[in-house]
């Protein structure tokens, strides 16, 4: 899944969606945000978003990831 042009600026984007573009289960994103890799935001019902521009970011941080 490409994240260029994929995502606006300001786009949100579920722990699923995240843990697609990297290739992992969706708690590993969880355990990343309580480690402080991810900042998420909760929605009003409670549920974690992340900014597209941070994903993108530590995309490139940790490099390209095997298949």
């Amino acid at each position: 899944m490409e994240l260029e042009g994929a995502v606006q600026q300001d786009a949100w984007l579920t722990p699923g969606e995240v843990a697609r573009l990297f290739g992992v289960d969706p708690k590993t994103v969880t355990r990343w945000a309580s480690a402080g890799k991810l900042s998420p935001q909760r929605t009003l019902g409670g549920h974690r978003r992340y900014k597209a521009d941070e994903v993108r970011s530590l995309l490139q941080e940790l490099g390209p990831q095997p298949a």
